[in-house]
């Protein structure tokens, strides 16, 4: 996330005090294994209004359903700022997901990291809004079977890492030396629309 614009690092920082403004953020998680492949997505939706706008400083006060209120700074490279009014609805949604896949190679794969962002914004004169996207794809070595704790434990180019399985079946397709690779990806997104009058 160091790359991220501004904003986008202002929305992950103001996320979970907008998730106590709400009274039940809608959250979600999605699962899949198969042999030698397994994939998590999980998400957190949150809305709050605009309150108030600080032109000059560029800051924003959002309120939740019950009342509690976010102070947001946002940076010059957020565009669209000046089409912000009270009374907008701010939905800002945050997901993650992880993939892995068994390689099963005979010689073994130097591990290996490549990571990417993208950045979509609003047009100009729009109400603001955009998506940021990191995705993280690296090889990694299994060096750890926990068949007990239905975890693994990969060691990767710049760390190594525990991750629970939670299925037996796949754990068992899973050896000490496999290459697995990994996919990680980061996704923040703020949609602001127009009050209703």
């Amino acid at each position: 996330m160091n790359k991220f614009i501004n904003v986008a690092a202002a929305m992950v920082i103001s996320m979970p005090l907008l998730a106590q403004a709400q009274n039940a953020p809608q959250a979600g998680a999605i699962v899949a294994s198969a042999p030698g492949e397994a994939a998590v997505v999980q998400s957190i939706q949150v809305q709050g209004k605009v309150k108030s706008i600080d032109t000059k400083n560029r800051t924003v006060v959002i309120v939740g359903a019950k009342g509690n209120e976010v102070s947001m700074t946002v940076g010059e490279d957020a565009r669209n700022f000046k089409q912000l009014r009270v009374g907008d609805l701010v939905t800002l949604t945050y997901v993650q997901a992880l993939a892995l896949e068994l390689q099963k190679v005979d010689n073994k794969v130097v591990s290996e990291r490549i990571e990417s962002e993208q950045t979509v914004r609003t047009k100009l004169g729009e109400k603001p809004g955009g998506v940021v996207q990191r995705t993280i794809r690296a090889v990694a070595e299994v060096v750890a079977v926990d068949q007990k704790a239905e975890t693994i434990t990969l060691r990767g180019p710049k760390q190594t890492v525990e991750l629970a399985v939670n299925n037996p079946v796949q754990l068992k397709e899973i050896k000490v030396g496999n290459q697995v690779e990994v996919v990680y990806v980061e996704a923040i997104g703020l949609e602001v629309t127009a009050a209703k009058k």
